[in-house]
C-alpha cells in the first residue's frame, strides 16, 4: 500500500475530460476523426479555431486536454513520437546551455542527447539524480537550463525524489524541470504536484496500451513554458496524424483499469522471481526489496507493471531464456495489453556505450519485463519454465 491516495475523478476524465458531444453539429459521443489537412476561413484570419492541422487539429485536441486533465495539469501537448517531443524541448535551449539528466535514461533518450543534440554545443552531464548532493554539485549556475529526470527509470527502475530534486533546481535561476512519466502513467503518478515544471510520456506505452500507435506527450500547468512549445509544435512540425490521435485517446479511457491489472500481474511475476535460486536480482518498485520502495510508496499511488531481474549465468543464457518464453513475447516497447520480454544491453540500450552500460549495471544478464494482462498464473508458468530451460536442474546445482 502506498501512503498517497489515488488521484480523484481519474477514470471520469479518461472517459470526459476533452470529449463533450456538443463541439460536433452530429453530437457524436466518439469524436470524430478529423484527416483535413486544411480548414475554410470565413475571410483573411478569420478561422473557426483551426487553419492547418499542423498547427491544430480537433481530434488532437480532444486527446491532448484528456490527457492533460489526467495528468493534474493546465495543457497538453502531442507529438508524433516519444523522441518528437523530445526534440522539441531540446529546441527550447540555446547554444552554450547545460543539461543535467539522470543517469540512467531510455537508450533513445541518451543516443538523441548524446550523439545528436551535444553536437550543437550543448552540453549534458549524466548524473545519478537519486544523490540529491551529486545533482546540486553538477549545477552550473547561469549555464544549467533543464534538469532532464526519469523515475523510474529505464531500465534499472532507479527512483528520484521529484520533489527534493525541484526543490534544488528551485535554488537555481531559468532551470526547467522534466520528469519522464512514462514508466508510471499519469494513473500512478503526477509529477507537476511534486514541482516539476513538464511531464513527459511516450504515449506509444501505458497511455495508448495497445501497441498500434507512436506519440508523444508533454503536459504543464506553466503558462509561458506552454506558449513556447505551443509554438514550437507547430514551427518544427512534430505531430501526430489525426488517426493516432484516435487510437490514443480511445487507449486512455481504459488506463485506469489496465493499470490496475498491469500492476496485480507484475506483482505476482516480481514475487516469483525473488523466491527463485536461478534468479540474482530482482528490481520492482513494488517490492519491499526495492531500496526505495519507501519512496515510491510516498510519490505514487501504485507501482505499475515495468521489472528488472537479473538472472544467474552469462548472455547465453538470456538468450535461451528469452527464446524459451511462449507467452512473453521477444520485444522491444512497453505498456501494451501484451506482456513482453527484452534484453536492453543488445536491444532497447544497445546505442548506450558499454562501458556506461557497466556503470548503470545493465548487464547481459539483465532481463526487463513489461508484464501485460494475462492470467498472472500463466505469466509466472511462462517463467518458470522458460528459466527452468535456461538454467537446468544441473546447473542449478553448481549455484549452490
Amino acid at each position: 500500500m502506498t501512503s498517497l491516495k489515488p488521484f480523484e475523478h481519474f477514470a471520469t476524465n479518461a472517459i470526459h475530460a476533452g470529449q463533450d458531444p456538443e463541439k460536433w453539429n452530429s453530437r457524436a459521443v466518439i469524436p470524430p476523426i478529423s484527416m483535413a489537412t486544411t480548414f475554410k476561413q470565413d475571410n483573411p484570419s478569420e478561422t473557426h479555431g483551426y487553419d492547418y492541422s499542423r498547427s491544430g487539429n480537433p481530434t488532437r485536441e480532444c486527446f491532448e486536454q484528456c490527457v492533460a486533465a489526467i495528468d493534474g495539469a493546465k495543457y497538453g501537448l502531442a507529438f508524433s513520437s516519444g523522441l518528437g517531443a523530445t526534440t522539441t524541448l531540446m529546441m527550447m535551449l540555446s547554444s552554450g546551455d547545460h543539461v543535467i539528466v539522470m543517469d540512467d535514461v531510455y537508450g533513445g533518450t541518451n543516443r538523441l542527447l548524446s550523439k545528436v543534440v551535444a553536437n550543437h554545443n550543448i552540453e549534458f552531464s549524466f548524473v545519478d539524480c537519486r544523490d540529491l548532493g551529486l545533482l546540486e554539485k553538477s549545477i552550473k549556475p547561469g549555464k544549467t537550463k533543464m534538469l532532464w529526470i526519469e523515475t523510474p527509470t529505464n531500465p534499472t527502475m532507479k527512483i528520484v525524489d521529484i520533489e527534493g530534486a525541484c526543490k534544488i533546481a528551485r535554488k537555481f535561476e531559468g532551470i526547467t524541470v522534466v520528469t519522464d512519466n512514462t514508466f508510471m502513467s499519469p494513473y500512478f503518478q503526477r509529477p507537476l504536484m511534486w514541482g516539476s515544471d513538464i511531464t513527459f510520456h511516450s504515449v506509444t506505452k501505458y497511455i495508448n496500451g495497445h501497441s498500434d500507435a507512436c506519440l508523444g506527450m508533454i503536459c504543464t500547468s506553466n503558462d509561458e513554458l506552454f506558449q513556447k512549445l505551443k509554438y514550437l509544435q507547430n514551427a518544427a512540425g512534430c505531430v501526430p496524424s489525426p488517426f493516432d490521435c484516435y487510437l490514443a485517446n480511445r487507449g486512455v479511457k481504459t488506463l485506469h483499469v489496465r493499470m490496475k491489472q498491469h500492476q496485480e500481474n507484475a506483482l505476482a511475476v516480481a514475487k516469483y522471481l525473488e523466491a527463485s535460486p536461478r534468479v540474482k536480482k530482482v528490481i520492482y518498485p513494488g517490492l519491499p526489496s526495492h531500496p526505495q520502495h519507501e519512496l515510491v510508496k510516498k510519490q505514487c499511488t501504485g507501482f505499475s507493471g515495468m521489472l528488472s531481474f537479473d538472472i544467474h549465468g552469462d548472455l547465453q543464457t538470456s538468450r535461451t531464456f528469452l527464446s524459451s518464453l511462449k507467452v512473453f513475447t521477444l520485444a522491444e516497447s512497453l505498456g501494451g495489453f501484451e506482456s513482453l520480454a527484452e534484453l536492453p544491453a543488445v536491444m532497447t540500450h544497445a546505442s548506450v556505450d558499454a562501458d556506461h552500460r557497466a556503470v548503470l549495471g545493465i548487464t547481459d544478464t539483465l532481463i526487463r519485463f513489461s508484464v501485460g494482462l494475462e492470467d498472472s498464473a500463466d505469466l509466472v508458468a511462462d517463467v518458470d519454465q522458460a528459466l527452468k530451460k535456461a538454467i537446468p536442474d544441473s546447473e542449478l546445482a553448481k549455484l549452490k
